[in-house]
């Protein structure tokens, strides 16, 4: 249902949350979220441009987020980089077809249910859950190691 792209940049999102202050390099980015390089440039010049990433260039410059991971939802990021799209009239341009048919009503319900899934969890909840896995982080033999952090 997301695009590529999007999680992708959810990937990156979490990892700059989970290092708020840290500054990253597009490299060490896409070797911590396993995102290609390449492809990780156009996910960050789109958070950018959203406003959800800062990016500093020189000596100690790099991406870090720029909104508080616990302000900052799911749907905030897939919006800034490949918003889902809602079914407003009937894709095959049917004159007939004045209103949605069921079908297509039924696949806006499910994006329509998306949306509000993913506005109500922050990327600070994400990070802070409770659960055995964490986010980005390979827990092996009991020691958390954080695919995101330098640590």
């Amino acid at each position: 249902m997301l695009s590529k792209t999007a999680e992708y940049a959810l990937r990156t999102v979490a990892c700059l949350a989970a290092e708020p202050e840290a500054s990253h390099s597009a490299e060490d980015l896409a070797e911590r979220t396993k995102v290609p390089r390449r492809y990780l440039h156009k996910v960050l010049q789109d958070l950018v441009k959203a406003d959800l990433v800062g990016s500093r260039s020189g000596p100690g410059g790099g991406y870090r987020l720029a909104t508080e991971a616990g302000k900052l939802t799911i749907l905030d990021v897939v919006n800034a980089v490949a918003p889902l799209e809602r079914i407003r009239h009937c894709p095959l341009g049917l004159p007939s077809h004045t209103r949605l048919c069921p079908l297509h009503q039924e696949l806006d319900r499910a994006y329509a249910a998306t949306e509000a899934s993913f506005a109500r969890v922050t990327i600070g909840e994400l990070l802070n859950s409770a659960g055995e896995i964490v986010p980005l982080c390979d827990t092996t033999g009991g020691e958390v190691k954080l695919a995101c952090s330098s640590h």
